[in-house]
Order: structure tokens, then C-alpha cells, then sequence
């Protein structure tokens, strides 16, 4: 981490987006080094104070679980966790050249807080109302701008799509209860989407299926492309050289006023000069080629216990009588958990492991990038398609962009991690029952929260 960023760089760095804990940044400057670059910079909220130092150790029980890795218990003494978790974990799994763990950088308070400053105005009110740059943070991560393609050609316009594709597969685990069987038969992004309406959040549910973007079928990964052009929510955006157009900015899920979309929509087409069927025809054919569902499905389905099953191995780890076993009465299902909690500490480390894994793969976006082709281009260090409506070759890129769920295995910090996918869906089913009709189906189902959904 030789690079250091100080007060007078802060000029140089214009708001871009954020998520729950991050705010990301983009360079416009001069400075060979960064440009074409983001920064990624923690957030804290505002009214839970400071977060814990970022002199991170990992427990006896992390170690357990992770220190078989190399690289990682490593990493936790350099604090580059996050880049370690995606080099040596995500990347054997989606693919080294899927995947970027970007480099760590120091940034001092004076930065932190002229630019907390300077962005103020550009960050969703809301955004501002709950959280803030931590000012306290001595480091930063420093990541290529997936949103551009290095060296373009000028007058070239570069067109990029995120995508948060969610949980591609209905789970089958035999560790499910019965009462909680809705979540073999509807995607747990749709009982999502019924719950933000209930309460809400949305207008109006989503069109998009996840079951058809991972299907591996060109025609529903095309409807699947299509519905998120009626629906966006925060799950589509659309970047034309590096700048949003089409999209929310990663805030309310009806960040996209349905009145904006037909405008959007015909900038977009004067920009790049395709129609809106070209368009979900490119980015169509693009996914199916490159093949990175597939990765993306499979390491999805590492989660083969789901978080019933995987919850008994946890309990497992850190040497506890299991709380869950202690209020089930269902005979069949007790055993069932019994069989688990036999299991060797091997077996139930990789089982939590691969769950966790899971985890991150299922909350990551998809970062698609093209750029015509230029004519004459023999060589190229990008893989292409040819789009036949236009008679026109694009370049494209896949990146994958990650939400590490890094879970404490403290048994101190248990209610604020990994127990805490368990205890707010039971938190919800105790204080607020919510029938939820699903379309296609004659059934009503209590709805459970969204603790299942990371």
C-alpha cells in the first residue's frame, strides 16, 4: 500500500454510487495510476457509532473455518481481508479473470472528510439521512472501473450493465421443514418481492425471474434481460462511459419512475445506436456465450443444507448445545438435525464454509462490458459477439462484482452474524403474519422474512 491519498487528491474524486457499506468513487484526474479507476471507501451508520477498529484477528473458530485457506489468515494481519477473500476464494470458484480483488490504498482523515464533504450533494437523500464515510478508516480499495474498457478508442462509446442476478435455483434440501416448503417452490427473490410490496417498498413486483437468466435456454435468458427494462428496481443499471443512464442509484427499489424509462431508453439508443430489441439481444447472446452463469449457478448450489441444515453445523464449530434442536417437536425432523450434529469437525467446517461461500455468490452482480469492435481488429484481448440486426461485432467483458459475507464465527458476536439469517426470519414469523397469494398457484403461505435472503 504505497499510495496514499491526502487532501489535496480529494478534488480528483466524484461520486459514482454506493451500497449499504460502501461508497464508491471515480477518479478524474490525470494520474496514470488511477485513471480508469474506483475507490471503494467504508460507510458507517450514523446512529450506531463507529464500527470496531480495523485491526481485524480472526477467532479460534474463523481460524477453524478459513485458516486452511492460503492467503487469508495472512491477509488478516496485512488487513486486506476482502482482497484475499475474492483472489483465493471466489476466484477458484467464478474464475480468476471473473473476478477482481483490487488493491488496498491508504487514505488519510483529511481525505476521508473533504470528500464525505464534496459528495454530500450527489448521494439519495435517504442515503445521507442513515449513513456516513468513516472518517476513522486508514484504508481504501482501489478497483478498475468495470464500467470501461482500458484504452478506448476515442469516439468509441464503451455500454455497460450490472446486473444483481440474486439465487438461481430452488433449494431441495432435506433439512427444510415442512412448514417451510414455499421455499423449494417459489424463488426467494420473489417472496421478497411480495414482502417489499406488502410493506410498501415497491409499487409493483418484479417481472424478472432468476430461474430464467440461469436457465441456460438464449430464450429465457432474453426474457429474463427484457422484464428488467418494465421493473428495474436497483437489480439493472446501464452505464454509457462510465456514466448512469439508465437505472437507480443503487437506493429505493423504485428508483426508476416508469414515466423516465421511455426517455432513458431513447437516450440510450442515440448514444449507441441500437434499438431497444438490439440491445437485449446483445446483452443476451453475450451472457449465454460467456458461460459464467454456469460458475455462478454452481457455486450458488455449494449451499446444499440450506441455512436449516447449515445453522445445526455452526453449533457444531463452536462447541454449543444447538438452541434450534431445543424447540423443535417434530420427531422426524429432530433426527434428521441429529444426523448432523454427529458429523466430524471436518465435515461440518466445510458444510458452514461452502454456505457461506454460497452466500456471496448469490448477493454479487454481473458488470457486462462492449465497445464495437473496431473494423480491421485481428487480435483482440477481448472475447466478441456479433450482433446480426446491426451487422455489427462488439467486445464485451464479464466481471463479477462481490459482497463479501464474511461472517463472525465469535460466539460473543454470534447475534450479529451468522445467527442472524436464522433469528430474523423467526423474529418476523413471531410479530407479523403475512399471507402472501403467489400468482400461478392456488395456495396461500405465511411468508417468512427476509432473514433467508442475506
Amino acid at each position: 500500500m504505497e499510495v496514499v491519498l491526502h487532501e489535496g487528491d480529494a478534488k480528483d474524486w466524484v461520486y459514482k454510487g454506493e451500497g449499504a457499506a460502501n461508497l464508491i468513487l471515480s477518479y478524474t484526474g490525470s494520474s496514470p495510476s488511477m485513471v480508469g479507476k474506483v475507490l471503494r471507501i467504508k460507510k458507517i451508520l450514523k446512529d450506531k457509532g463507529q464500527p470496531a477498529p480495523n485491526c481485524m484477528v480472526f477467532s479460534s473458530y474463523e481460524e477453524l473455518l478459513w485458516g486452511k485457506i492460503p492467503g487469508l489468515l495472512e491477509s488478516v494481519k496485512n488487513d486486506c481481508l476482502p482482497q484475499a477473500y475474492a483472489t483465493d476464494v471466489m476466484s477458484q470458484h467464478l474464475g480468476a479473470n471473473h473476478v477482481d480483488g483490487g488493491v488496498r490504498v491508504r487514505v488519510s482523515k483529511n481525505f476521508l472528510e473533504l470528500v464525505e464533504k464534496n459528495v454530500l450533494d450527489s448521494r439519495p437523500a435517504w442515503r445521507v439521512n442513515v449513513s456516513a464515510i468513516d472518517a476513522e478508516a486508514d484504508s481504501a480499495l482501489l478497483i478498475s472501473d468495470h464500467t470501461l474498457f482500458s484504452g478506448n478508442p476515442r469516439g468509441c462509446s464503451c455500454i455497460a450493465v450490472e446486473i444483481k442476478a440474486k439465487c438461481g435455483f430452488l433449494p431441495s434440501s432435506e433439512y427444510i421443514s415442512k412448514e417451510n416448503s414455499i421455499k423449494k417452490q417459489v424463488t426467494r427473490y420473489k417472496m421478497h418481492q411480495h414482502l417489499k410490496f406488502h410493506l410498501g417498498e415497491i409499487s409493483k413486483t418484479s417481472e424478472y425471474d432468476p430461474l430464467d437468466l440461469f436457465s441456460g435456454s438464449k430464450e429465457r435468458i432474453h426474457m429474463a434481460i427484457k422484464s428488467f427494462f418494465s421493473t428495474p428496481q436497483n437489480n439493472f443499471r446501464i452505464f454509457v462511459n462510465g456514466s448512469l443512464v439508465f437505472g437507480g442509484m443503487g437506493g429505493g427499489a423504485d428508483s426508476v419512475h416508469p414515466n423516465e424509462t421511455e426517455k432513458c431508453l431513447e437516450d440510450l439508443s442515440k448514444v449507441t445506436g441500437l434499438q431497444l430489441s438490439d440491445f437485449i439481444e446483445l446483452l443476451s447472446e453475450a451472457i449465454f456465450k460467456s458461460g459464467v452463469l454456469g460458475k455462478l449457478l454452481a457455486t450458488q448450489k455449494l449451499d446444499d443444507h440450506d441455512i436449516e441444515g447449515a445453522v445445526h453445523l455452526y453449533y457444531n464449530i463452536i462447541s454449543q448445545p444447538c438452541l434450534v434442536c431445543k424447540s423443535i417437536t417434530d420427531a422426524e425432523l429432530l433426527h434428521k438435525y441429529s444426523t448432523l450434529h454427529s458429523l466430524p469437525l471436518d465435515k461440518s467446517e466445510k458444510i458452514v464454509r461452502d454456505f457461506l461461500i454460497s452466500a456471496t455468490a448469490k448477493d454479487c452482480s454481473l458488470m457486462i462490458s462492449f465497445r464495437p469492435r473496431q473494423s480491421g481488429t485481428a487480435d483482440s484481448e477481448y472475447d466478441s459477439v456479433f450482433l446480426e440486426s446491426v451487422n455489427q461485432s462488439y467486445d464485451y467483458k464479464v466481471l463479477m462484482c462481490l459482497y463479501l459475507h464474511l461472517y463472525s464465527l465469535d460466539a460473543h458476536v454470534f447475534n450479529k452474524s451468522f445467527s442472524s439469517l436464522w433469528n430474523n426470519w423467526f423474529c418476523f414469523l413471531k410479530n407479523l403474519f403475512i399471507n402472501v397469494s403467489f400468482p400461478h398457484s392456488p395456495l396461500i403461505f405465511i411468508f417468512p422474512f427476509a432473514g433467508i435472503f442475506y
